[in-house]
Protein backbone atom coordinates (compact mmCIF):
# COMPACT_ATOMS: atom_id res chain seq x y z
CA UNK A 1 0.00 0.00 0.00
CA UNK A 2 1.28 3.11 -0.92
CA UNK A 3 0.57 6.94 1.32
CA UNK A 4 -1.88 7.83 -1.56
CA UNK A 5 -3.82 5.03 -1.02
CA UNK A 6 -4.71 5.91 2.05
CA UNK A 7 -4.95 9.61 1.79
CA UNK A 8 -4.64 10.74 -1.99
CA UNK A 9 -2.98 13.84 -2.25
CA UNK A 10 -6.43 16.21 -2.29
CA UNK A 11 -7.89 14.57 1.40
CA UNK A 12 -5.95 15.90 4.62
CA UNK A 13 -7.77 13.66 6.36
CA UNK A 14 -9.40 10.65 7.22
CA UNK A 15 -12.14 10.00 10.12
CA UNK A 16 -11.49 6.82 12.28
CA UNK A 17 -14.32 6.21 14.62
CA UNK A 18 -15.08 9.34 15.72
CA UNK A 19 -11.36 10.27 16.01
CA UNK A 20 -9.64 12.80 13.19
CA UNK A 21 -6.10 11.70 12.04
CA UNK A 22 -4.88 14.30 9.86
CA UNK A 23 -1.75 13.51 6.81
CA UNK A 24 1.38 14.58 8.85
CA UNK A 25 0.17 13.19 12.32
CA UNK A 26 2.63 10.16 12.13
CA UNK A 27 5.43 13.01 11.20
CA UNK A 28 5.00 15.32 14.00
CA UNK A 29 4.63 12.35 16.32
CA UNK A 30 8.22 12.01 15.22
CA UNK A 31 9.34 15.37 15.75
CA UNK A 32 7.61 15.66 19.17
CA UNK A 33 9.25 12.13 20.09
CA UNK A 34 12.57 13.91 19.04
CA UNK A 35 12.14 16.51 21.36
CA UNK A 36 10.87 14.48 24.38
CA UNK A 37 14.05 12.03 23.73
CA UNK A 38 16.68 15.32 24.07
CA UNK A 39 18.20 15.93 27.17
CA UNK A 40 19.53 19.18 25.87
CA UNK A 41 15.98 20.32 24.82
CA UNK A 42 14.77 23.64 26.69
CA UNK A 43 11.65 23.50 29.06
CA UNK A 44 9.49 25.31 26.79
CA UNK A 45 10.22 23.45 23.70
CA UNK A 46 9.45 19.96 25.99
CA UNK A 47 6.00 21.44 27.18
CA UNK A 48 4.96 22.56 24.02
CA UNK A 49 6.00 18.68 22.39
CA UNK A 50 4.53 17.48 25.11
CA UNK A 51 1.09 19.26 24.72
CA UNK A 52 1.26 18.24 20.95
CA UNK A 53 1.69 15.06 21.54
CA UNK A 54 -1.09 14.78 23.83
CA UNK A 55 -3.61 16.21 21.26
CA UNK A 56 -1.91 13.36 18.40
CA UNK A 57 -2.74 10.18 21.04
CA UNK A 58 -5.96 9.29 20.12
CA UNK A 59 -5.37 9.72 16.28
CA UNK A 60 -2.11 7.71 16.19
CA UNK A 61 -3.67 5.08 18.74
CA UNK A 62 -6.75 5.00 16.19
CA UNK A 63 -4.08 4.47 13.38
CA UNK A 64 -2.71 1.82 15.26
CA UNK A 65 0.51 3.33 15.39
CA UNK A 66 1.41 1.93 18.95
CA UNK A 67 -0.23 -1.65 17.32
CA UNK A 68 2.72 -1.92 15.76
CA UNK A 69 5.86 -0.19 16.54
CA UNK A 70 7.71 0.41 19.47
CA UNK A 71 8.97 3.42 20.85
CA UNK A 72 12.80 2.87 21.67
CA UNK A 73 13.74 5.53 23.81
CA UNK A 74 12.73 4.64 27.53
CA UNK A 75 11.65 7.94 29.01
CA UNK A 76 8.97 8.67 25.76
CA UNK A 77 8.07 5.06 25.85
CA UNK A 78 6.66 5.30 29.39
CA UNK A 79 5.46 9.09 28.92
CA UNK A 80 3.28 7.70 25.88
CA UNK A 81 2.21 4.92 27.52
CA UNK A 82 1.17 7.07 30.35
CA UNK A 83 -1.02 9.13 28.41
CA UNK A 84 -2.46 6.44 26.59
CA UNK A 85 -3.72 5.33 29.36
CA UNK A 86 -5.01 8.49 30.80
CA UNK A 87 -7.21 8.57 27.55
CA UNK A 88 -10.98 7.11 27.02
CA UNK A 89 -11.00 2.87 25.80
CA UNK A 90 -10.46 2.42 22.60
CA UNK A 91 -13.65 1.93 20.94
CA UNK A 92 -13.42 -1.95 19.21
Amino acid sequence: MRAEDVLPDQQNEVRLGDVLARKGSVAAFLANARVLADPAAGAEARAQAERDTRELLPALRALGLFDVLEIRDAGVRDWVRAHLAALPPKPL
